[in-house]
């Protein structure tokens, strides 16, 4: 800890290392950098201690300490946010019950990380932990679900810190566990929507890849498989990270469900033709009045199958609905670099160097073009104001 009479000087710093920080945008606009997907924020941090260190005899003597304070305390916090923004960033965790998962085991890796005596220190570090992990994904309900459920277990539990990592490791394996449950329970009801050789129009990846077992929106489609119940696929290729291309084909394909791989802009086709009788969706999070955000072409798809009268599904765990969310303008929208657009999956750029992107990470289904939301719970129809917040009130009821 910094002693007392150094505590002042801090602030030199912290103006030290957001001046490396913000040199440091600049040297991450590097190709080779990029390439990487190194924080600038780490580098600004690392550039920080080196520069406290090798000219440790040309500063006033009370800076030095301030600066290498700053930096280890700003190094653990920047370490955690990028890893954690780094996993999804790269697709290595998708899909929003994955993201829950994935930040339960993540709070319980970092408390015991913690070092702490007491537990007021040990809450108050765990919560800093929380709200570093939850700016990584403002879309994704899932991900502020789970981060208060482990500090809500973490602030109920009595005990010394040491007995409260244990509780967490406990409680991040039982939401793990109990998705694998929700999610058979929502591929159960989404069987019953379709019928013995039907097609499905599925988009991004909402399988076991994004979720756990048979995921949401795959999940009829593949305990259908596991039954014996055929059914035929049209997967969107989901531009422009390909998730329907690399992820939902090759597990369709590798479960034996007879799967289609097209461009998104031929959805329109498939439909026109007749070829699919049902759309499945997941999602990422629903408002209380039924509009949903998913990724960035589920709306579009929705539009179109309200044109040729295809009965469009959203499947996803109750977790995903957030009541304090009005409608689907309450939302925030996550936006990415505009390289998975220009040059992300080509050999060479393919746009005009220089050229202005823009790349939302998800649109906003209005939940008028919306047939159903399938979740563990249940099927709710129109009016889903009414039908969402009756069925969160009895799932909340039966719970222990």
């Amino acid at each position: 800890m910094l002693e007392k009479g150094n505590r002042a000087n801090t602030l030199h710093g912290i103006l030290l290392i957001a001046l490396f920080s913000f040199a440091a945008f600049y040297i991450a606009e590097l190709p080779v950098v990029r390439r990487l997907s190194f924080s600038p924020l780490i580098v600004g941090i690392v550039l920080g201690m080196l520069y406290a260190n090798s000219l440790r005899n040309h500063l006033p003597e009370t800076w030095v300490p301030g600066i290498l304070f700053c930096s280890k305390q700003l190094l653990r916090a920047g370490i955690v946010l990028y890893g954690f923004r780094l996993t999804f960033q790269s697709v290595a965790a998708i899909g929003a019950p994955a993201i829950g998962i994935c930040a339960g085991y993540c709070m319980y890796a970092l408390a015991r990380d913690i070092d702490a005596k007491d537990n007021e220190t040990f809450y108050r570090k765990l919560q800093i932990d929380g709200e570093l992990l939850g700016a990584a994904r403002p879309t994704a309900v899932n991900l502020r679900w789970a981060l208060e459920r482990m500090l809500a277990r973490a602030d109920r539990t009595a005990g010394p810190p040491e007995q409260i990592v244990q509780v967490l490791e406990r409680e991040c394996r039982a939401i793990h566990r109990e998705d694998g449950e929700m999610c058979r329970r929502i591929a159960e009801h989404g069987l019953t929507l379709v019928g013995e050789g039907d097609g499905i129009l599925t988009h991004c990846n909402a399988g076991a890849l994004a979720a756990s077992r048979y995921g949401t929106a795959l999940g009829p489609i593949l305990l259908g498989q596991e039954r014996g119940k055929k059914l035929r696929v049209f997967a969107d290729e989901t531009r422009p990270l390909l998730q329907g291309a690399r992820l939902t084909a090759w597990e369709l394909a590798r479960a034996g469900v007879e799967v289609t791989l097209i461009c998104d802009n031929m959805a329109s086709m498939v439909m026109k033709n007749g070829w699919v009788q049902a759309c499945f969706v997941g999602c990422d999070r629903v408002a209380a009045n039924g509009d949903t955000a998913n990724k960035i072409g589920t709306s579009g798809l929705a539009v179109l199958a309200r044109y040729y009268n295809v009965p469009f599904y959203v499947l996803g765990p109750t977790s995903t609905i957030d009541l304090d969310c009005p409608t689907g303008a309450d939302i925030p929208i996550e936006e990415r670099d505009g390289e998975e657009i220009r040059s992300l999956w080509y050999q060479e750029p393919m746009a005009p160097a220089g050229v202005r992107c823009w790349d939302p990470a998800f649109d906003v289904t209005d939940h008028s073009l919306i047939s159903a939301i399938v979740t563990e719970g249940g099927i709710c129809r129109p009016p889903f104001g009414e039908s969402l917040r009756e069925l969160v009130s009895r799932e909340k009821g039966d719970a222990p």
